[in-house]
């Protein structure tokens, strides 16, 4: 062993020589990333050979424990594959009521959006891709995922699940890049309040708690509320959710302005799979055109079946209406009989061309003429008595006496 040391002694030391060196210049050498960062960030070389050889590695790994993984998984998942069908089932019901009964609310949105030019960015292609690793560090929220500049990815592009927003692109590879989530201290990005629509900003902390500061106090504002991204950022799309309001507390840094803290709607501690948006549009897809517009028409016939109901039932409390303020219409006492068969009984009783006669009157001295007193009669102070309401007698008038009638009584009187 001496004598190679000793036989290749200056060999060894050149080599040695020229590793350090090109260790040295990796350390202080800086290279711009591919795909382009905004302000000309780079890394370095050191950096960028330890994740190209490391990535590889831990993808393999990685693929290897969720093959494992995924083998048992499996098998105990399909066990309750059925149940989970039906509950599935019926949350596609339930939402396909959801959409019917938002359609027509959506529609009038798109036309009011026309009207005032307003320009709505949608999503339009995503990259699924999986994450590798983590930063490790509790003063870093860093992810690694498998895609990089190879698939399309850029900087500053929005990263979600189908819960909600995870963060941004930092650094990106050819093959991985790093996902700065929302929870980081450097973190920001531009929120609304669903139902005040007050706007504010999104921070991370140390702690990783995510909160909306410098935000005036508000009554309004109650836990939880959703929040949505605003679109202000130039990296979220408008309308993504990020979470509920947990706590409204002051801020004990900045008074007298209010700190919210939000818990977020993705799980961004157990994170295995996420979407990159790689690309937006002003307009919606022809699928979601098509799913809105049989929303609208669903939307539509619930209308029309709801406006309906609501005449007949307004049909109904008329018909009662009338018969409690006219309880004269309707003999309690009487029997119900049916409309239909008391007409058609009323058609055969009565010959054609002949016009019946009224019916009697069910209180008959309330209304039959003589009820009242006249006012002759009256005597002012005097509590009237009884009125008898029987028709008087009249008696007709006696004849008058002639000349001729006269002359035999004058003469049986005895002279």
């Amino acid at each position: 062993m001496e004598s190679f040391f000793v036989r290749f002694k200056n060999v060894l030391v050149l080599v040695a020589v020229l590793l350090a060196q090109t260790i040295g210049l990796a350390i202080q050498v800086r290279r711009p990333i591919e795909s382009g960062a905004p302000d000309g960030k780079s890394v370095t070389l050191v950096r960028y050979w330890f994740v190209s050889t490391v990535t590889p590695l831990e993808r393999f790994f990685l693929g290897f424990g969720h093959t494992v993984r995924g083998g048992w998984s499996n098998y105990a998942y399909l066990r309750g594959v059925r149940q989970q069908n039906a509950q599935l089932q019926q949350e596609i019901a339930r939402l396909r009521l959801e959409q019917a009964e938002m359609a027509e609310d959506a529609i009038q949105g798109h036309r009011l959006q026309a009207l005032l030019a307003f320009q709505q960015h949608y999503v339009a292609t995503t990259v699924a891709a999986q994450v590798i690793g983590t930063s490790g560090s509790d003063l870093s929220r860093v992810l690694y995922i498998d895609k990089g500049s190879a698939d399309g990815l850029k900087p500053d592009q929005a990263v979600i699940t189908p819960d909600g927003i995870v963060g941004k692109l930092r650094d990106v590879f050819p093959h991985t890049a790093q996902v700065l989530q929302i929870n980081d201290q450097t973190s920001g990005a531009g929120v609304l309040l669903a139902t005040t629509r007050i706007r504010g900003i999104l921070k991370g902390s140390t702690t990783g708690r995510i909160q909306i500061m410098n935000l005036t106090p508000d009554s309004r504002i109650k836990p939880g509320e959703q929040v949505l991204t605003s679109g202000g950022d130039q990296v979220f799309p408008r309308g993504l959710n990020v979470g509920t309001i947990e706590s409204i507390a002051p801020d004990p840094d900045h008074q007298p302005y209010t700190l919210i803290v939000v818990r977020p709607a993705a799980n961004l501690f157990q994170l295995e799979e996420v979407l990159v948006i790689t690309g937006t549009q002003p307009e919606l897809t022809a699928q979601a055109k098509k799913d809105l517009a049989a929303g609208a028409a669903t939307a539509e016939e619930k209308a029309e079946a709801a406006r309906v109901a609501a005449a007949e039932a307004a049909a109904k409390s008329a018909a009662q209406i009338v018969a409690d303020r006219l309880p004269s219409l309707h003999d309690d006492s009487a029997p119900e009989t049916d409309p239909t068969k008391a007409a058609a009984d009323a058609k055969t009783a009565v010959p054609g061309g002949v016009v019946p006669h009224p019916l009697p009157t069910l209180h008959p001295d309330r209304y039959s003429p003589g009820a009242t007193p006249s006012a002759a009669s009256l005597t002012p102070g005097a509590a009237n008595g009884p009125v008898n309401s029987q028709p008087a007698t009249t008696h007709p008038p006696a004849p008058e006496k002639t000349p001729e009638s006269a002359e035999p009584q004058s003469e049986s009187q005895p002279r």
